[in-house]
């Protein structure tokens, strides 16, 4: 599983890197506060809303501490999609929220 600190993503958005991230923590989670510009899709939805998203893009899988972003990124890799586990979650992350 290929992995990012949470350094090094808040270093990429500062850059203004252009960062695809998906929370899959469930709403009342995300709304104590998200990494700016990332999209939710819980993890028990993420399944039926794969198709939204684009095979050719890679994406950053964030949760709350790293257990469900890494279920997510086993789901996604088996259907072919291009992911990185954001590692300690939103519990690491000391960057902005939104």
């Amino acid at each position: 599983m290929k992995e990012i600190t949470s350094n090094e993503v808040a270093v990429k958005l500062a850059e203004k890197e252009n960062l695809h991230i998906i929370d899959v923590r469930e709403a009342d989670e995300v709304a104590q506060g998200k990494i700016p510009g990332s999209l939710n899709i819980p993890l028990g939805l993420l399944e039926f809303r794969m198709h939204e998203l684009d095979k050719s893009v890679e994406y950053t899988i964030v949760c709350h501490s790293g257990g469900r972003s890494g279920m997510a990124i086993q789901m996604l890799e088996s259907h072919g999609y291009k992911v990185v586990n954001m590692t300690g979650g939103m519990l690491a992350w000391e960057g902005a929220i939104e």
